[in-house]
């Protein structure tokens, strides 16, 4: 089947450490390692491609390692994404919200409390290369102090930041968990909303009536709850998890059934991939649909229909091969036995052992 693509990756630093302030503990050019090592695992899984859902490394470390993919110098997905997060200052992308205000650091470029704030964020995160421009339009889980039923961003901040993405050719995707900041940032003319974890009636119907792409991100949450605090997750975000798991499913229901356009999205380590696609079935789409989000709608979300999605001439040579048969059985998605990305193979679990790591 054609390569996988994961819309919603974070690919910096250890992507297991829940702890609070963990960013802080890493330089740019560890986390940038850290994303080195972090990529090979998405090719491993089947997925040859993937978008970039923001980082809060100021050195745009994701930039750079998208820039050396296409350039040859080291492995992994071919790449787009997103800068900074955009967040009001203590929102949900503030990424010194613990911070205790004695001992609290200068203020960063990312945070945004005005529709002019909001265009300088957009015109530094476009100045140093990205592709889209991730904004934080509600509460959230992961942090301390947001709650995720509060938009955050105003309607005008988020059309400011879509006026000034897409007259330079880019593209804007919104973090909403909340109803209202759902509506907000729809009304607002925003290319993808990521997990729509309150999706209303309403609001599924103001997506299907503009377009509006849905990453749903359904395992990430199922996975907060099943972690519990074991991988430093605090006590705080872990009520906030299973909270909202109470909406996720109601929410994906109206979403199947307003016929939003939908792609995958992990919002997690990478090793846990196929979860999201067997979370999908789970949710009700058959293995079928599951398997187009993430292929032909990946494509279509990132713009790349006429070069990956499908196997067909002139697209490139992005193949995977898995043992058994998920059209049948999702489950089967799991074993990834073969990875070729543009020609090359970076995976053969079928050949003999001493050709094992030659591409």
């Amino acid at each position: 089947m054609p390569g996988m693509v994961d819309c919603h990756a974070h690919i910096l630093g250890n992507l297991g450490d829940l702890t609070p302030g963990s960013s802080f503990r890493m330089s740019s050019a560890k986390k940038t390692l850290w994303g080195m090592r972090n990529l090979k695992v998405w090719l491993s899984k089947g997925f040859t491609a993937l978008r970039d859902a923001g980082e809060d490394d100021l050195g745009y470390g994701q930039l750079a390692l998208r820039d050396a993919i296409n350039a040859g110098w080291i492995d992994g997905p071919r790449m787009q994404s997103s800068g900074n997060f955009v967040s009001l200052n203590g929102g949900h992308g503030d990424s010194m919200g613990f911070i205790a205000p004695d001992q609290e650091l200068p203020r960063r470029p990312n945070i945004a409390d005005t529709v002019n704030d909001v265009a300088r964020a957009v015109r530094r995160d476009i100045k140093y290369g990205a592709d889209w421009i991730k904004l934080m339009g509600t509460g959230g889980v992961l942090d301390l102090t947001s709650d995720f039923n509060v938009q955050e961003l105003s309607e005008e901040q988020m059309a400011k930041a879509v006026e000034v993405s897409h007259r330079a050719g880019k593209r804007v995707m919104v973090h909403a968990e909340g109803t209202e900041g759902i509506k907000a940032a729809v009304r607002a003319g925003v290319d993808s909303i990521e997990h729509g974890t309150m999706l209303d009636d309403e609001g599924a119907a103001l997506m299907a009536k503009k377009g509006t792409w849905l990453v749903p991100t359904l395992y990430t949450f199922q996975h907060g709850a099943e972690l519990g605090t074991s991988h430093g997750q605090d006590p705080i975000s872990l009520a906030k998890v299973n909270e909202i798991l109470a909406h996720q499913q109601p929410a994906f229901t109206r979403a199947l059934k307003a016929h939003l356009k939908i792609a995958v999205g992990i919002d997690d380590e990478p090793q846990y991939l196929p979860k999201e696609v067997e979370a999908l079935v789970r949710g009700g789409m058959t293995p079928l649909e599951a398997l187009q989000a993430a292929t032909i709608r990946g494509a279509e979300l990132l713009n790349w229909s006429d070069r990956i999605g499908t196997i067909e001439p002139g697209k490139f040579a992005d193949i995977i091969a898995i043992d058994g048969d998920p059209t049948q059985d999702i489950n089967a998605i799991e074993k990834v036995v073969f990875v070729m990305k543009d020609g090359a193979v970076f995976k053969n679990d079928l050949a003999p052992k001493t050709n094992q790591g030659t591409h």
